[in-house]
């Protein structure tokens, strides 16, 4: 240990420190206002089950401004059939006897409410699990490339991974 971080260890301003660091982090899964796909949530429920934490669900919504609403005369782009394929995804992982948290957040950018929640919930990993099949390939890869330059925990995306 450096003299510096040992010089630190006790101080009582700092938060102490766990015993795993990433211990108990929760793990994220998000998508962006469609069904997850099955590979990712089983990525992410395992992970959570393994890691013996929290298993936070994010449903990030894009609210579009109130102009725009107006004119399409809806506030929501997401589809009821969609928030109750979520919703029974959650229920299910509850009935496994893992502690679920599920978020739906609203926003005109969802990719950035995405990152601000996994930041303020300091995951230690994010799963980004939505249906590749029923975005457009062009928004998934800008979603993608933000949340890479941007995330600060681990990052397993859908379609990329084993």
């Amino acid at each position: 240990m450096s003299p510096l971080l040992r010089q630190h260890n006790n101080d009582p301003l700092l938060p102490a420190r766990t015993d795993g660091g990433s211990r108990d982090r929760p793990v994220m899964l998000a998508t962006l206002a469609v069904p997850f796909d099955p590979d990712s949530a089983r990525v992410a429920i395992q992970a959570a089950l393994e890691g013996g934490v929290k298993l936070i669900v994010v449903d990030a919504v894009e609210m579009p401004f109130w102009p725009q609403s107006l004119a399409t005369r809806r506030a929501d782009l997401e589809q009821e059939s969609d928030r109750a394929s979520i919703r029974e995804l959650v229920q299910q992982t509850a009935a496994l006897g893992l502690e679920v948290e599920h978020l739906r957040v609203r926003s005109p950018r969802p990719v950035e409410a995405l990152l601000e929640v996994a930041g303020e919930r300091e995951a230690a990993l994010l799963v980004l699990g939505p249906d590749p099949s029923r975005l457009r390939p062009r928004l998934f890869r800008r979603a993608v490339k933000r949340i890479r330059k941007r995330a600060l925990c681990l990052l397993w995306v859908v379609g990329e991974g084993p």
